[in-house]
């Protein structure tokens, strides 16, 4: 395969074509700025897993200009003293051993992305220009003065040269999302009447200095690389053709490779592209660059599927792939490539509940799928001292994983399933086209059962009686939930069917359809029947859509919704359901009606929680886990799993 062909970036050879793209890893970075022990655990584990090169998230080259004055605290990896060269060449050995490269990425900082207006406690953020912010439009950035820039490459040429003497191999410019530097290169954010705005040349003035500053350091051999968006998918943003532009700008300054995405903070579901982008939704940017530049591209952005990211280096739309979720839920992404493993790979699910969720919270990186991410000394797997008979009841994606991980440690492991199948609400939440992913999954759990040994019973519900007689050690409960019907009237009447039956096809949909409930479920099979051509109407009694969605998942699908013409009523009750359709009233109390063919329940789900309180009082110790505890998400379901299982 392409993907496991040494590749080179300017002169630096890398074993393979497959790197660890730059991202965020929350409170694996001490307070200082430094980065901690298990934030170096967390990236050698994806180099011991094949990775060629590993890329830190961003890198502060000074404090100055960011920087909370009331508080000690630093919330980003720094380099703007040479006390931080330690945690460099820390990582850079740590790496080197398994035969990786260590890529830093330095950022000059957010600008007008700074966070929340609570947590900026009277900071004026730096821009190019006296522009809104992002997070507080009556906020105006403070633009940089020519003295402020010279200081910022000063800061620039002085970490080049702490990451040289720490051992780092290569430096990325972190130059995407409509962060600061994205905010002097594009007329949008810079309206600056100096050298440094106005015309393309101007506005790239900046990385053009940054990038001399740093080849006067470190040398024309060490290779720098800027990563940027070709198009920012925003009205008055960048778009494709200068994106292109840029490219041979930067190549003609002595870049020595580009790493190409897409989208700015506004339309943060291509930065970090959602579940309902496809896989490889940005190659085609990255061959535009491809076919305009000798130098090598990077592509980046739902890769994970080997398949597409083969594609991507033989069809020539880029030299190199990068990955970042896909390697946050398998480190080992690349070793089991090049064994052909595939149904070996635990997939990325789009959900980002465990990666970017847990850093927005204040919390260390995690993972959905992965438990073990962000921690990974300390929760890997070992053999279990004593091996014992384990009862698993539920095959949903929770007590799949408790049955693998059981399995794996040496426990003998029965699974009993009152359905036909494995997957629990995996089941209706993979049917969509744009859910797919979630299949993988299934599949994936099955097949590590499959290795394990695990005996899988189907149809088999468990009894306090009929657990009794086959006497398990440990009960692990996974019964999963099951749909709430509301207490409305005519809630019984044929028109009226779950949105779990809807998209699993256990249940017929007319043409014109109501959606009672506008949460996940309820947002992902309206959005999946108006693309069937259905015609749609959400009923919400909150003000919002998608409460339970995170927020970028939640911003594209609102997007969508609007964009194929389902209408959405919030803060609105349904009273009734007939056949002829709904009848609601709006918050101030006015009634109306919607005719429909077909009413789909979607107001959420209650625990299972029956077997386990029966279970309670018998010899075996019982732990519960996911939904019947309370009805949450995959990521809930799967972590709650392994950490149990690991332990017994």
């Amino acid at each position: 395969m392409k993907l496991f062909e040494p590749g080179w970036i300017g002169n630096l050879k890398l074993k393979n074509r497959v790197i660890m793209s730059g991202a965020g890893i929350g409170a694996l970075i001490d307070s200082d700025g430094s980065l901690s022990q298990r934030g170096i655990d967390y990236f050698v584990e994806r180099a011991r897993g094949g990775t060629a090169m590993i890329t830190t998230g961003s890198v502060r080259v000074s404090r100055h200009f960011e920087k909370d004055p009331l508080s000690p605290i630093q919330t980003s990896l720094m380099l703007d003293n040479k006390v931080y060269t330690r945690w460099v060449h820390e990582l850079s050995q740590a790496v080197h051993d398994y035969g990786a490269k260590l890529c830093v990425q330095l950022a000059p900082g957010l600008g007008r992305c700074m966070s929340k207006p609570d947590l900026m406690k009277g900071i004026r953020p730096y821009g190019a220009s006296a522009i809104p912010c992002l997070n507080d439009p009556k906020r105006l950035t403070r633009p940089m003065s020519r003295d402020d820039i010279n200081r910022m490459l000063d800061d620039f040429e002085r970490a080049a040269g702490l990451l040289k003497v720490g051992g780092a191999d290569m430096v990325e410019l972190n130059c995407h999302a409509g962060y600061l530097f994205d905010q002097f290169m594009t007329p949008l954010w810079n309206k600056r009447e100096d050298e440094y705005g106005g015309s393309l040349e101007n506005r790239l003035r900046l990385i053009m200095q940054v990038v001399e500053r740093l080849k006067g350091v470190l040398g024309n051999t060490f290779p720098v690389t800027v990563k940027y968006a070709l198009d920012h998918y925003l009205p008055g943003g960048r778009e494709a053709p200068e994106g292109v532009e840029i490219a041979r700008a930067l190549e003609a300054a002595g870049v020595d490779g580009l790493m190409i995405d897409a989208g700015c903070r506004e339309t943060q579901y291509w930065t970090l592209p959602s579940e309902f982008l496809p896989e490889g939704c940005t190659l085609e940017l990255a061959q535009m660059v491809s076919e305009a530049v000798d130098i090598p591209v990077i592509a980046v952005g739902k890769l994970g599927n080997p398949e597409i990211a083969e594609a991507a280096l033989t069809s020539g739309k880029a030299d190199f792939i990068a990955l970042g979720r896909t390697l946050i839920a398998d480190p080992n992404w690349a070793n089991k490539v090049r064994a052909g493993r595939y149904l070996d790979i635990a997939p990325c699910v789009d959900c980002f509940e465990g990666c970017h969720k847990y850093i927005h919270d204040g919390k260390r990186i995690g993972c959905a799928v992965n438990a073990a991410t962000g921690n990974e000394r300390e929760m890997r797997l070992t053999p279990a001292e004593q091996k014992k008979r384990v009862l698993v009841i539920g095959a949903g994606p929770g007590g799949m994983e408790a049955a693998r991980v059981a399995a794996h440690r040496g426990h003998r492991v029965t699974v009993w399933e009152k359905e036909g199948g494995v997957g629990g609400n995996l089941g209706p939440g993979s049917s969509p086209p744009f859910k797919e992913i979630y299949r993988r999954l299934t599949d994936y759990l099955v097949h590590q059962m499959e290795k394990e040994g695990v005996d899988v019973v189907f149809g088999k519900e468990a009894t306090a009686e009929n657990v009794a007689e086959i006497s398990p050690e440990i009960v692990i409960v996974a019964a999963g939930s099951a749909p709430i019907v509301p207490p409305i009237s005519g809630v019984e009447g044929a028109n009226v069917v779950a949105a779990n039956d809807v998209l699993t096809n256990r249940a017929e949909c007319g043409q014109q359809v109501v959606i009672v409930g506008g949460g996940v479920v309820g947002c992902e099979t309206a959005l999946h029947l108006v693309l069937q051509g259905r015609e749609v109407t959400i009923v919400e009694r909150l003000s919002a859509l998608g409460g339970d969605m995170y927020y970028i998942n939640r911003m594209h699908m609102l997007k969508l919704l609007q964009e194929e013409g389902v209408r959405v009523l919030t803060e609105a009750s349904v009273l009734e359901i007939n056949d002829a359709g709904v009848r609601y009233a709006e918050k101030s109390g006015t009634e109306h009606r919607l005719v429909a063919d077909t009413v789909i329940l979607a107001v959420g789900f209650r625990p299972r929680r029956e077997i386990a309180e029966a279970l309670e009082s018998g010899p075996a110790e019982v732990f519960s886990i996911g939904d019947c505890i309370a009805p949450r998400k995959v990521a809930e379901a799967m972590q709650e799993a392994y950490r149990i299982a690991r332990l017994i």
